[in-house]
């Protein structure tokens, strides 16, 4: 894919969209960290869910810590993974603690030594609650980015990359945002509605339906890597 399709890609994205943000709902980065951890392989709207209670009772480090991580298990208990989860937010806040005061650190080496966060979960709390150019590849970035060839890769690094390497600065800010909502809700695994979508015709999936035909590609093979 050229320069020239790419711009025109987030163009269109930014016109549809002009500020996107992430669909978690957070009031300070410590909570956003939190949010993000509690994603992974589960939902925003479960996630959602959750914290809308558990933020009310421990919605600081101290608070957090004081609730401890059977308390924690309480309120998270229907998301995937939780106990793991529980472990690493609690490790996590006594760390923040211990190091930094409490405050949520503005650096990825300081995220990413901190435990249950990857590489992943420091680009979005570096982006969303501290407003660097990262780019965060989830499952769904991954797949637009493979599929449409905005940026084709066969790891999730590799993808973070190329979207870094080839984004033109002016889009960087907000394209993990349009690119997981595009994912999310139009360029779907299973049934991508290529009927709603803005770019249909700058996208270079094979597979692609013409305008106004019956969708009957099959889902793309594509499927994220493991970080």
């Amino acid at each position: 894919m050229n320069a020239a399709k790419r711009r025109a890609i987030f163009e269109r994205l930014r016109s549809a969209n002009p500020r996107p943000t992430t669909e978690l709902k957070y009031a300070t980065p410590y909570q956003l960290l939190v949010a993000v951890v509690l994603s992974a392989q589960a939902t925003d709207k479960s996630v959602n869910q959750a914290t809308e209670t558990l933020f009310r009772v421990a919605g600081t480090p101290e608070a957090m810590l004081a609730l401890g991580e059977e308390g924690l298990k309480a309120h998270i208990r229907r998301i995937g993974l939780y106990q793991t989860k529980a472990r690493h937010i609690i490790a996590l806040t006594r760390e923040l603690l211990d190091k930094y005061g409490g405050q949520v650190p503005d650096d990825r080496a300081a995220l990413e030594a901190l435990p249950g966060v990857g590489r992943k979960t420091a680009n979005v709390v570096l982006n969303t609650a501290f407003g660097h150019p990262t780019i965060a590849v989830d499952t769904h970035i991954f797949r637009v980015a493979n599929r449409t060839g905005l940026a084709r890769g066969k790891t999730v690094l590799a993808v973070e990359r190329a979207l870094t390497r080839h984004t033109p600065a002016e889009f960087r800010q907000d394209a993990h945002h349009w690119l997981i909502l595009h994912g999310r809700y139009v360029c779907k695994a299973r049934k991508p509605d290529c009927a709603r979508c803005v770019i249909h015709d700058l996208c270079e999936w094979k597979e692609k339906p013409r305008m106004g035909a019956p969708l009957t590609a099959p889902a793309s093979p594509l499927s994220p890597h493991p970080e």
